[in-house]
């Protein structure tokens, strides 16, 4: 990828800067969730210590055109706190009026284009609105890794149209992914939760043959039990899902990774934070119950190899973290993970929301802003927005 280091003198250039600032808000425009913008503080300022004359990009979740409850006001003035610099908030993302806007930004100062899937075009990567979207600027930065999976507009049709580079972030993120899966300090242990294999089929082959162990939690492991033929109830678990599983434990004895499951759970009879959690020691689901986190010896396990381990990558979660009875295992990797010696990556998505939830994002070396993006990369996916940086 070419880098900010590549583009030369900034100053008094426009930029273009797809960020991803597709952050949660409440119904005071208050963002709850500000670590995707944070990220991309460091590629800002530097941009805007060059002297350049900033644009920034992002989609705000999925608008069936211009939906007022999605616009960027609230980023904007998230952003304008975090930098404490003026953040000018265009009417739209395109038009006359966006064009003079861009046009008058003197140097160091900054616009902040309407969520930018307003636009039709942009899932299309519409060649007009690339169009539109490169005139407003003279360079173009992408810092929006969670969206650089997505050949749209804002990712792969307006940077060809401009010299380009990756942002801080972005470079950050690919370097130290594709470190997890090329370069990893042995021994390497990657951790898999959260709901379905058919989800994460290739994230699964893929540390099979490069981790040193692989860990099965969540909702994904009730499959791999079942195709071991254990009961699980009324636990998440598509037949779908078993038959991949069957495959997958073919596939482990003869792969490298050392693949490991739960030996005991904590269940429940409803899916609800006021349900009474209950520990089986062993995996076969009492009738009538569902499994809803790993139980204590299999935390015990796993947090013991997190400890030994180079390099751990984690992506999903051990359970139902998001309600306390069925948030230990979930804390207990994260809480590992924060005091473990080895490098330490987390794969965005629930992963990330947990360790934030636990307040150790902090400590953790790398916390990814794109958990598909992450996974894809991971997959060994060409990601469109990447490779036109090339």
């Amino acid at each position: 990828m070419r880098t900010l280091r590549e583009l030369g003198d900034l100053k008094g250039k426009r930029v273009l800067v797809r960020v991803d600032f597709n952050v949660p808000f409440d119904d005071a425009g208050n963002v709850t969730d500000d670590t995707r913008i944070r990220g991309t503080l460091p590629t800002l300022r530097e941009l805007l210590a060059q002297g350049a004359r900033l644009i920034l990009v992002s989609h705000l979740g999925r608008p069936k055109g211009h939906d007022p409850k999605l616009s960027t006001a609230p980023v904007a003035k998230r952003l304008s706190e975090l930098l404490q610099t003026p953040v000018k908030l265009a009417p739209a993302v395109i038009g006359d009026e966006v064009t003079k806007l861009a046009g008058a930004l003197k140097d160091g100062e900054i616009l902040m284009l309407e969520n930018v899937r307003f636009e039709a075009g942009e899932t299309k990567n519409d060649d007009a609105l690339s169009a539109s979207l490169a005139a407003l600027a003279d360079v173009y930065v992408n810092d929006a890794f969670g969206a650089s999976h997505r050949a749209h507009s804002s990712t792969v049709g307006a940077a060809r149209l401009l010299p380009h580079a990756a942002g801080l972030l972005l470079e950050r993120e690919v370097e130290t992914l594709t470190e997890v899966t090329q370069t990893p300090k042995r021994p390497m242990v990657a951790i898999l939760g959260g709901s379905k294999v058919s989800d994460k089929i290739k994230v699964i082959e893929r540390f099979l043959n490069i981790a040193d162990e692989l860990l099965i939690g969540g909702a994904m492991g009730f499959p791999f039990l079942a195709a071991q033929g254990h009961e699980v109830a009324n636990s998440r678990c598509a037949d779908e899902d078993v038959e991949l599983a069957k495959s997958l434990l073919s596939a482990a004895e003869e792969a490298k990774g050392k693949l490991k499951l739960p030996v005991d759970l904590v269940v429940a009879d409803r899916f609800s934070a006021e349900a009474t959690p209950v520990v089986v020691d062993g995996v076969d689901v009492p009738e009538g119950m569902m499994g809803l986190d790993i139980g204590p010896r299999t935390v015990a396990d796993y947090v013991a190899s997190i400890a030994a381990a180079g390099t751990i990558f984690w992506n999903g979660p051990m359970g139902a973290f998001e309600m306390e009875p069925f948030a230990a295992g979930t804390k207990a990797v994260a809480e590992a993970m924060a005091s473990a010696p080895g490098t330490t990556v987390v794969g965005g998505g629930d992963s990330g929301a947990a360790v934030a939830q636990f307040g150790l994002a902090d400590k953790m070396d790398h916390v990814s802003t794109g958990g598909g993006a992450a996974l894809e990369l991971i997959e060994g996916q060409k990601l469109p927005g990447i490779e036109v940086l090339s």
